[in-house]
């Protein structure tokens, strides 16, 4: 299932932060104790850290020149770490080992268009090779595998852009086999021998069939998921010997649980299961592949050790950090570990594991800047519905708002709904910088887990089903309230801001509850639900009946009536509160003329909106100085309607590939800092 999530990374300031003079008015713009944004949402130092099978190197995302890249160096001497790719203009977001312990993989877009490319870096040549050097195809890696360490599984959409092919690509070589033409799949299962096991399409009702191979060369019917399962059910690897794979399952249960699936028998056994959440995490042998251990996640992670070998490492790691522990990186001979450690209040922090010694030595944070800086606690809490149902939130305070230390503000403040993306997503405890910089500025910041977010049970999906705008919307209203009744938030004073779905919801916001919000912040929000669904790209449309099931049918006449009615844009008139919208001119997901229609209907009407184009970027902000320009805007227009502190926009827009079709007068030093970039 292809989510609406936005594309969030991290990003850097490649200008220096300048005085732009600032309306006058309520806006605190002159606190000395504000964390500049490029300390926040700047380009980590370090992260995506991991170590090289054979353990002799280590690996991890840091910028050169601005720009994030793949630095490689020795295991025990991170310090000497050098850059091996040499990106100038997106950065690269994910990557990783190949079992040659010399081959380094990753993935790369064209200013946002989602049509990745895999690339290559041989590390004793220094080579670094484009494999699908193909225009407007979309390339997917599906399987490597230690029984071929030279090769993976890769899918293209070239002959055809709604179905991806199966090719066998050697990576050092560039040459590729085309090993399955797909006509009809939106999905496939691939074993450690590079076998194709398993292949899904969307039936008519919503559901998944899965499909096996059979000796001459068709398919035969294998398992049926029903609709309200098919966001928690599915295949996830397999065992050594290919008999068993590991099968996450909610059929016939609420929560989704592990199962051992033995593939020739078909036969279930249940491995670890949680009552009030989505198994969230496995933890397998990297040679073995047996499972040992597996993670929950309520409002925090917890983790069950199944595999008593490791239970001496967990019990000594837990001592060694306060926060959340994962481990995100094994040696094939399983004698180190990478772990990071997340907090709330500070950067992630990075170990080295020596399970012979037992000893865990500190690598680094991966914002060394942000320690010792006066950051925020994220508090959960569990807000009930209207209707009786358990939402999952979190809450961050500013510093020394809650002198007590009873969760509570000393009195009501402004507040920003932060809403996440998906909405087959969800919000998480630890470090974000959102809630962090919102409540520098003097804000209380809530995030919802709303029904339809997953993790939770699939009752609790299945509950938003063409709930958009409705139900949906009503849970994050019952949060809003919740949060007034609290006194953590000032009712006068209470913005709405997120991105995709959160984008949709600032926009429902602002239509549905005209006098609820006194502001909105829309990042690559859909308006219209109907053309959102006609428009989405080629191959999500394998996936189609998911959409029209869970969001509303755009083929027939009563679902053309159902999206209408929950599309912020039917409803235009009823705005009175400013707006500010961003979009990427080359979003696929979320087209640009989402955001075109709304703006052009408010203008219409004569209401005011800012809103901000940029033309470089896609399903969310990747360039680093298009993202730091684009919160530079939202802290002022926020500040100036909430009343909060705000850093002025200065030179943050060096380098920035924007333009502002509408409203540039209505933020404070906007139209000034147009007239300065460089």
């Amino acid at each position: 299932m292809k989510n609406f999530l936005i594309i969030i990374i991290f990003i850097i300031l490649l200008a220096s932060l300048g005085g732009a003079d600032t309306k006058a008015g309520e806006p605190n713009r002159n606190n000395s104790s504000l964390i500049t944004r490029d300390m926040l949402f700047g380009n980590p130092d370090k992260i995506t850290t991991r170590i090289s099978p054979d353990g002799s190197n280590i690996s991890f995302l840091a910028p050169k020149d601005g720009v994030l890249n793949i630095w490689v160096g020795p295991a025990d001497a991170p310090e000497k770490a050098k850059p091996v790719t040499n990106d100038t203009y997106r950065g690269i977001r994910s990557y990783l080992w190949s079992y040659t312990s010399q081959h380094i993989l990753y993935l790369q877009d064209a200013n946002g268009d989602e049509n990745w490319r895999i690339y290559s870096v041989n590390l004793s040549s220094g080579r670094i090779l484009d494999l699908t050097p193909f225009e407007g195809v979309r390339a997917e890696l599906r399987a490597i595998s230690i029984n071929h360490p030279h090769e993976a599984i890769i899918a293209l959409n070239k002959r055809d852009p709604e179905y991806h092919d199966l090719y066998r690509l050697n990576f050092e070589t560039g040459n590729m086999t085309q090993i399955l033409e797909n006509k009809e799949f939106s999905d496939f299962k691939i074993d450690n021998d590079f076998q194709v096991r398993m292949a899904s399409n969307m039936t008519a009702d919503g559901g998944i069939r899965i499909s096996t191979p059979t000796e001459n060369n068709s398919w035969e019917p294998f398992m049926k998921i029903e609709m309200e399962d098919t966001l928690t059910t599915g295949f996830s690897g397999f065992n050594k010997s290919n008999e068993v794979s590991y099968l996450i399952d909610s059929r016939g249960r609420n929560t989704a649980a592990l199962y051992a699936f033995n593939m020739n028998t078909r036969e279930s056994s249940l491995i670890a299961e949680d009552p009030r959440s989505d198994l969230y995490g496995i933890m397998t042998h990297p040679t073995e592949m047996t499972v040992q251990a597996v993670a929950f996640y309520y409002d925090r992670v917890a983790w069950k050790i199944l595999d008593p070998s490791i239970q001496p490492d967990i019990d000594f790691l837990s001592k060694v950090e306060e926060g959340d522990m994962s481990v995100v990186s094994r040696t094939l001979d399983d004698k180190v570990w990478i772990v990071v450690f997340t907090r709330d209040n500070g950067p992630a922090r990075y170990y080295r594991y020596d399970r012979t010694l037992k000893k865990a030595s500190f690598l680094f944070t991966d914002r060394e800047k942000l320690e010792g800086l006066p950051l925020a606690r994220m508090i959960p809490t569990v807000i009930k519905s209207r209707d009786g149902l358990d939402m999952v939130c979190y809450y961050t305070l500013p510093c020394n708002s809650d002198k007590n230390g009873d969760g509570l503000p000393d009195e009501p403040l402004p507040m920003v709904l932060y809403v996440h993306g998906g909405p087959w997503g969800r919000d998480y405890w630890g470090f974000d910088s959102i809630h962090q910089w919102l409540a520098n500025r003097g804000y209380a910041v809530l995030s919802v887990n709303f029904r339809g977010s997953t993790g939770l049970g699939k009752s609790f999906i299945n509950a938003g089903n063409l709930e958009w705008g409705k139900k949906m919307q009503d849970d994050l209203t019952d949060a809003v309230n919740w949060s007034v009744e609290k006194k953590i938030a000032d009712p006068k004073k209470i913005a709405i801001m997120g991105g995709s779905y959160g984008g949709y919801a600032a926009l429902a916001g602002l239509t549905f509850t005209p006098e609820t919000f006194a502001c909105a912040v829309d990042i690559v929000g859909p308006s219209n639900l109907i053309t959102l669904l006609e428009t989405i790209p080629p191959y999500w449309k394998p996936e189609i009946e998911q959409y029209t099931k869970r969001v509303g049918d755009f083929r027939t006449e009563s679902g053309k009536k159902l999206l209408t009615e929950r599309s912020p844009l039917s409803y235009v008139e009823r705005i009175q509160r400013p707006l500010l919208i961003g979009q990427g001119a080359n979003d696929p997901r979320v087209k640009q003329n989402e955001s075109d229609q709304i703006v052009k209907a408010m203008q219409a009407k004569g209401l005011p909106v800012i809103y901000v184009l940029y033309g470089d970027e896609g399903h969310g902000f990747a360039r680093p100085e298009n993202r730091l320009s684009f919160y530079a805007i939202a802290e002022a227009f926020l500040a100036a309607h909430l009343g909060g502190s705000f850093q002025p926009i200065g030179q943050d827009f060096a380098g920035a590939n924007l333009t502002v079709p509408a409203g540039a007068g209505e933020v404070p030093g906007l139209e000034e800092a147009l007239g300065k970039r460089v």
